[in-house]
């Protein structure tokens, strides 16, 4: 084998297309495993290496890049300069813990999406051993022969065999906005990148027609490696929700720094304060209500987010999806595949000369053909040998057809479109193998399926003549036959009979295909015009893709969660409504089909919106006019799609969804999402997990601030009276720091709460933080005040303790009643005084016990004594800060009993304002008694 060099790159569009092969040592057929494993070993995977990320140095320095850390920064310089040497340390310290949490958080979070990076890596169709098979593109080794079709994304370097109309986008390369056609002719050798006409290169995107390259560079030798520019992977690990909290932060620094400025003033000028001790009180105010963790706890409850839902098979290419997920009212989907199995199976062949049923499921081969009589199979099969009219039609449902069939580890698989392996299949079963059928009519020439033409023609050598063989959906094929084969010859086509034919076949939920033919005398090259009138139809077949059992179950969980499933498929509208009917979908009784949305204006088109769950005979076109038309009545729209065309529609909608598996990598390379098996299901769990992340990030940030809020309003209290401040900046500051570590990352691993999915979806302009949210942060903070100053007054004024003690205990009632309220926070709404409320969740169990431990050696360990003022607390005191705790619990549980009350008598809506369903009602009565 000959091993090429980067200099011998460069040249190979001026080689003939023998000349490249030969080079290479390989053939039209392909390697064979043994030598594409060798070839492997020598040139390595074909993949581009990763791009550095910034540096650790650079992403720790940037956690300061805070205006929150900043003032904790300044306080502690300012410490310093006031001779408080161990205050400034330590807050410091403590401040750099912070920063080391949000740096190894926001790595766990970068590390979980460069790991997605490589579940999107795309695949390719290739002949090995001379079968067409689909391996990963780093398998891709010079020397393979790769297939592409419309969509897909050239995979490595290629030197064009053969190239149908091909036309290839290559602006990642040369920056020319518009496709350029591709011949196999060999060009100048010292011709210019974008006038290569005879190669397709790693990155670009096939936007029509379809080609045979030879792989002639992987990896670092490609095009692209060698100017090192990097396809378009996931996003940066910044979303619109952590800029909102940027904003925030800003914001409540700003307010901070206000008080604390005048509370210092107040305590000089009315209480005659010294002035350094009036500044560490102001130190202390501020860092008592800075929530330092807050943004760091955001960011990994995002990252956690992204990673379960990959694990889950829905891929995250853009963080913004997560927290749209939660918004989705309305999802468009195909039906093939995502709603059903894509184990398409041919069912029913109708010919002239009646209807034919065929036994077996699935892509094996074997089942029976049964002929129909008065709408029952007899049960007697058929001898082929006595119908060659359906031989003819099966023959020619595999020449006209680029899938196979193949035996793989002990199962059988199509290679290419299930739709055309049903084909396939079908004629297996009548004992015609297709490798054989092909071998002895030669293809000249192909039209390869679009979705805007419906069809794909090729051009055959049958018998000595050359032949048009035409596979496409009926409605476009009828108009294009006025004659139709029968035994006795061809006769007139009468169209009411056939479209009764194909309306029958429809009603079965079958998906129908026709297929049609014609003498194509002096045809060397086919255009659209061959297939454009002339043609013989040859009969109808029928094809059955069942629904997806976790489908039926997830259209179920959509409408419970107030989210409109609508099908959009290519499919005859008789067959989508039936499979729509057997999915649950709500409004069936009409399906409106392409060209009726064509004929639409688009206030015509928004008038039906919200009345048409199924569109038919639909294209990616019109995709997007019902994605516009929707968000024009106010609806938050998921869009699914796998074709090249599918990409407006997919940037369109609010969460453009790609498939994995069928899907091109342009319709990857359009969406925010992509699935990774293909199933309808993944998106509407995707939805349950956008919905949990968000939930958790209210919750985390409902629980954080009352901590932050309840020092800040003691400190402040306790300057504007005069007296002892109950905790220094140092405690607060620890405070702070175990809180977030601890309790606040907890509730990033809680569980969805069960009424998730019985929700209505989430007005996406509403604020993170609503009325209600704020007032459970002003009430929560208010009770957590009370226990400290209860706390702290009860030792140091009724008790006499040391300030020491007094202040021991107010730090660790607040830490105490933390937890408490940690509890509460598992549900903003329901209550938790019950088994599962209490102890249903293992990570915030687990953070109460650490918490605890770290209070006990920060109460009891000399040297934390020596650092942070705290002396030893006695069995009362632990006690009567139990107690205390436990009051603060109930009082919250109270409060939401009382919102829960006051929820239904105004009407039985939900906390969100909605209408709840009947199940949320019935479960909340029956909680409440």
């Amino acid at each position: 084998m000959t091993r090429h060099t980067p200099a011998h790159d460069r040249h190979w569009h001026g080689l003939s297309p023998e000349e490249a092969l030969a080079e290479l040592d390989a053939t039209q057929d392909g390697l064979s495993e043994d030598d594409a494993r060798d070839r492997l070993a020598q040139h390595g995977p074909n993949r581009l290496q990763q791009g550095h990320g910034r540096p650790a140095w650079r992403r720790l320095l940037a956690q300061f890049n805070n205006l929150l850390m900043l003032i904790l920064l300044v306080a502690a310089v300012a410490s310093l300069g006031l001779g408080h040497v161990l205050d400034a340390v330590a807050i410091a310290g403590v401040v750099l813990i912070i920063a080391l949490i949000g740096f190894l958080q926001e790595g766990k979070a970068e590390q979980a999406l460069d790991s997605i990076r490589d579940m999107l890596s795309p695949r390719a169709q290739v002949l090995r051993d001379g079968r067409r098979q689909e391996v990963d593109a780093e398998a891709l080794v010079p020397g393979d022969v790769v297939l592409l079709e419309s969509g897909d994304r050239v995979p490595a370097d290629l030197r064009l065999l053969e190239a149908k109309r091909l036309r290839d986008e290559e602006a990642a390369l040369t920056g020319e906005s518009t496709p350029v056609d591709k011949a196999i002719g060999a060009v100048d050798a010292q011709s210019e990148l974008a006038e290569r006409s005879s190669m397709a290169y790693a990155g670009t995107l096939v936007v029509q027609g379809s080609a045979r390259g030879l792989v002639v560079a992987t990896g670092e030798r490609t095009e692209i490696g060698r100017i090192s520019e990097l396809l378009r992977g996931v996003e940066t690990l910044r979303t619109p929700l952590l800029r909102q909290l940027d904003r925030a932060g800003r914001v409540l620094a700003l307010i901070i720094t206000v008080m604390a400025v005048l509370t210092a003033a107040f305590g000089v000028l009315v209480h005659g304060e010294p002035l350094g001790e009036m500044f560490m009180a102001a130190v202390g105010l501020a860092v008592a209500a800075i929530p330092e963790g807050m943004p760091a706890i955001v960011t990994i409850g995002l990252a956690l987010g992204v990673q379960t839902m990959a694990r889950k098979n829905a891929i995250i290419r853009r963080l913004p999806a997560v927290e749209t997920l939660g918004s989705i009212s309305t999802i468009f989907s195909d039906k093939t595949g995502t709603l059903t199995r894509n184990e398409m199976t041919a069912r029913a062949i109708r010919l002239p000369e009646g209807e034919f049923r065929l036994e077996g499921t699935g892509f094996a081969p074997e089942g029976a053909f049964h002929r129909v009589c008065d709408g029952e199979a007899l049960d007697e099969p058929l001898d082929l040998d006595d119908h060659p009219a359906l031989g003819h039609f099966l023959e020619v449902g595999v020449l006209c057809n680029d899938a196979e069939l193949a035996r793989d580890e002990g199962r059988w698989r199509i290679h290419g479109d299930p739709t055309e392996g049903a084909l396939v299949v079908a004629a297996a079963k009548a004992g015609l193998e297709a490798g054989e059928l092909r071998g002895h009519h030669d293809r000249h020439d192909a039209i390869p399926f679009e979705s805007e033409r419906q069809y794909m023609a090729t051009l055959h050598e049958m018998d000595g003549e050359p032949w048009l063989l035409v596979k496409g959906a009926p409605d476009r094929l009828l108009e294009r036959c006025h004659r139709v084969r029968t035994a006795a010859g061809d006769v007139a086509l009468d169209p009411a009979e056939w479209q009764a034919h194909l309306h029958a076949l429809s009603a079965q939920g079958l998906r129908v295909l026709a297929l049609a033919e014609k003498r194509a005398e002096g045809v060397d090259e086919l255009t659209d015009e061959h297939a454009a009138d002339g043609l013989v139809l040859l009969g109808l077949v029928g094809l059955q893709d069942p629904p997806r059992d976790e489908a039926v179950a997830a259209v179920k969980d959509c409408l419970a969660a107030g989210i409109r499933p609508v099908m959009v498929t290519g499919d005859h509208a008789v067959t989508a409504q039936a499979i729509a009917r057997q999915l649950g979908f709500l409004h069936t009784e009409r399906a409106i089909s392409g060209r009726e949305i064509e004929a639409m204006s688009d206030a015509e088109l928004e008038e039906v919106i919200l009345d048409v769950d199924v569109y038919a005979r639909a294209s990616p076109e019109h995709k997007l006019r019902l994605v516009t038309a929707m968000q024009a009545r106010g609806g938050v729209c998921a869009m699914t799609g796998d074709g090249v065309n599918d990409g407006p529609a997919l940037k369109r909608a609010d969460v453009g969804v790609a498939m994995g598996i069928q899907g091109t990598e342009a319709a990857k390379e359009a969406a925010e999402m992509v699935l990774a098996d293909d199933n309808f299901a993944t998106i509407v769990g995707a939805i349950r997990e956008g919905r949990k992340v968000y939930d958790n990030i209210r919750k985390t940030i409902t629980f954080l601030l009352p901590t932050n809020g309840a020092q800040g309003l003691a400190i402040l209290i306790a300057v504007l009276a005069g007296s002892v401040l109950p905790a220094t900046p140092l405690q607060a500051l620890w405070v702070n720091m175990v809180v977030a570590v601890t309790l606040g990352l907890a509730l990033a691993f809680e569980s969805g709460e069960r009424d998730l999915m019985r929700r209505r979806p989430r007005d996406p302009t509403a604020p993170l933080l609503d009325l209600f949210l704020l007032w459970r942060v002003v009430f929560v903070s208010v009770l957590l005040l009370l226990g400290v100053f209860g706390v702290f007054s009860w030792l140091f004024n009724g008790q006499g303790t040391s300030l020491e003690l007094a202040r021991t205990a107010a730090v660790n009632m607040l830490v105490t009643g933390s937890a408490a309220y940690l509890i509460n926070s598992r549900f903003l709404h329901r209550s938790s005084l019950s088994f599962s409320g209490l102890f249903g969740s293992r990570p915030v169990w687990i953070a109460i016990a650490l918490v605890m431990v770290l209070q006990l050696g920060w109460t009891y360990l000399p040297i934390m004594q020596r650092v942070f003022g705290s002396a030893a607390l006695g069995l009362a005191h632990w006690l009567a800060i139990l107690a205390v705790a436990v009051a603060i619990f109930l009082s919250v549980e109270l409060e939401k009993g009382a919102r829960r009350r006051l929820h239904r008598r105004r009407g039985e809506r939900d906390d969100h304002g909605h209408e709840r369903g009947a199940s949320a009602r019935e479960e909340e009565r029956a909680e409440a008694r």
